[in-house]
């Protein structure tokens, strides 16, 4: 592998669905997009990417990634799609299809919340989890990148997912990581690897996707 490699990372949250709208933890539950409600954020992806050409494109296996692919995107023929199980949602365990009522009083979400969700969900992850299965992408993406030519990556995936890669490549606050559905963020990226093999992804930019006026810069 060459010792730099410039990446161009587009990651993407799918459409509203109705667990969103109930305010629901969904987590691995592979609940659909809510239609037509979605349709409107979906269509404004659509047209901010209409004009972008990808190497690359992955995609949580849950459905409501896949669908959101389906809607906003026209489908590039000869552009590789992989369905990546490491791209899902944190395993929100017995949090799965509750709302914040129905969890505040119990002392081991509290313990979570006040953790900034670094501790274990029962029955789920924890934060250090999903960054691990996070880190092990990002390195086939290197891979790929190399051997396949891949300078400009899509990846269409979950909310909990772009907030740890925007605290992994922005270095922000877990409370301000959280983007919209049918958003998400752009990096520039350069993987670099030293003598020894091991790579380091750095982050030279990033900026929202639809672009807003108030992006970071």
């Amino acid at each position: 592998m060459a010792t730099d490699l410039s990446v161009e990372l587009v990651a993407v949250r799918h459409g509203i669905t109705a667990w969103n709208l109930e305010r629901r933890y969904q987590g691995q539950q592979d609940i659909p997009l809510l239609l037509p409600e979605a349709e409107e954020g979906l269509f404004a992806l659509r047209d901010a990417l209409a004009d972008e050409r990808f190497d690359a494109i992955y995609s949580s296996d849950l459905n409501r990634c896949q669908q959101t692919l389906e809607w906003s995107l026209v489908a590039k023929l000869g552009v590789p799609l992989t369905l990546e199980p490491r791209l899902r949602e944190l395993d929100f365990g017995e949090y799965e299809g509750k709302v914040y009522d129905e969890l505040k009083d119990l002392p081991h979400y509290r313990a979570w919340i006040d953790s900034v969700g670094e501790l274990q969900i029962p029955g789920g992850e924890s934060a250090a989890q999903l960054r691990a299965r996070l880190e092990a992408w990002l390195h086939d993406v290197a891979v790929n990148a190399q051997q396949g030519d891949h300078g400009k990556i899509l990846a269409v995936t979950h909310g909990g997912v772009i907030r740890e890669l925007r605290r992994r490549f922005e270095t922000i606050h877990f409370w301000d990581g959280t983007v919209a559905q049918a958003q998400g963020r752009r990096w520039q990226l350069i993987y670099k690897q030293n003598e020894q093999g091991k790579g380091e992804w750095q982050c030279s930019s990033s900026s929202a996707v639809p672009a807003l006026a108030n992006a970071r810069p």
